[in-house]
């Protein structure tokens, strides 16, 4: 995050400042000073300070640190309406979050309390980090955080496991949100110069992730899961030449369909071996006529945060998973009466009828995309002999 080494035509080149900010200049400087405004232009403006562990810009530090969140509906879930994939993740904020790297507590503080780190690395991200600071921004960094581990060690004796999963969510959402603000400021600061510099009309603008993200609900943090809050993906597209402002599209749309789209803005023809759809008469709204359902596919199990391996079919009510390799498990959530996905309707009988239109939905899609029982055996066989090499 801080004074970070970036990889520059093959070299590693340390840059002074804050991550968000420099990977802004640098776009920004390409933008105004190194592209030919004779020939039209593709940027990939990616930002990485969303991930772990977040640590916000020194200019953010106080902003959110203050504030106090109002926790989720679901922070303490029980998991209990849910099968084994739910109850044996190790995503919860309390007991997989990391002490230092995440929720910044100074390990000499963890010695003193007889806290031990959650994982291996999580004290060397948070020396990584922090020792990467110059002396102004380790300054400005202790006059926020020495105060919040002083006030911990008074509280923690007396904390109970509710009170320390509050605790450790509020640290978790003051940090995450200070460090995205540096986003947010760069992306208005790249938006406000296509419009100083006349390109806004021309210009297709697309803000996207690769996945949601867990804020508390559940529990948890990180993503993986076919649940909505990682399954669903931020997607915002500002075309003023073809897009009304405001227009919002509940169709399910996926990142495959992005590069069909680029294409046919540009007036390319789709490869044939491309299997997304070009979603750009959609957001014309020039057809109605659209997919009706999404298949979805997580294999990185057993791994960090031991999510199972599953797949599984969505439309905009219904969700159908299948929880595999060490479990065979089904679920099945009403997203119009159950919208936290809280309980699991597989082997409701009232849903029958759901259910089995939702696995001939499954079986086409997975036909479609060339997905199989047999091709998930490969190369799972193949990613458990590279993991028994390490």
């Amino acid at each position: 995050y801080y004074n970070p080494d970036f990889l520059i035509e093959g070299e590693r080149v340390r840059k002074e400042g804050y991550v968000s900010d420099i990977i802004t200049e640098t776009t920004l400087d390409w933008l105004k000073y190194k592209r030919d405004p004779g020939k039209p232009f593709c940027v990939l403006y990616h930002h990485k300070a969303p991930h772990r562990e977040w640590e916000p810009a020194e200019r953010h530090f106080r902003e959110f640190t203050k504030k106090t969140f109002r926790e989720p509906a679901t922070l303490f879930d029980d998991y209990e309406g849910r099968g084994t994939a739910a109850k044996t993740a190790e995503m919860n904020i309390l007991k997989h979050q990391n002490w230092a790297g995440d929720s910044k507590l100074y390990p000499e503080l963890m010695n003193e309390l007889g806290i031990k780190e959650t994982s291996g690395w999580g004290i060397n991200a948070f020396n990584n980090n922090t020792g990467r600071m110059d002396a102004e921004q380790k300054a400005a960094w202790n006059e926020v955080y020495n105060p919040i581990n002083e006030d911990f060690k008074n509280q923690y004796p007396n904390m109970d496991e509710k009170e320390l999963m509050s605790w450790r969510y509020q640290r978790y959402m003051q940090d995450y949100l200070g460090t995205i603000a540096a986003v947010d400021e760069g992306v208005g600061q790249v938006l406000d110069y296509l419009d100083e510099a006349g390109l806004t009309e021309n210009t297709i603008v697309v803000y996207t992730s690769d996945q949601g993200f867990y804020l508390g609900e559940h529990g948890w943090f990180d993503k993986r899961f076919m649940y909505e809050e990682s399954f669903r993906t931020p997607l915002l597209v500002r075309y003023p030449k073809e897009i009304k402002p405001g227009t919002v599209i509940n169709d399910l749309v996926q990142n495959l369909d992005f590069a069909p789209t680029f294409l046919d803005y540009t007036g390319i023809e789709t490869p044939t071996e491309m299997q997304g759809e070009s979603f750009r008469n959609l957001v014309a709204g020039k057809t109605t006529q659209w997919r009706d359902a999404v298949l979805y596919t997580y294999y990185e199990y057993p791994s960090v945060h031991m999510v199972k391996r599953h797949y599984g079919v969505a439309t905009n009510r219904y969700k159908l998973m299948h929880f595999y390799y060490d479990i065979d498990e089904w679920e099945m959530y009403d997203l119009q009466t159950d919208p936290m996905e809280m309980k699991n309707i597989y082997n409701d009988p009232a849903y029958a009828d759901e259910k089995e239109m939702l696995h001939k939905r499954l079986v086409e899609l997975r036909e479609y995309y060339g997905d199989s029982d047999e091709l998930n055996d490969k190369y799972l066989k193949t990613y458990l002999e590279r993991t028994a090499e390490k």
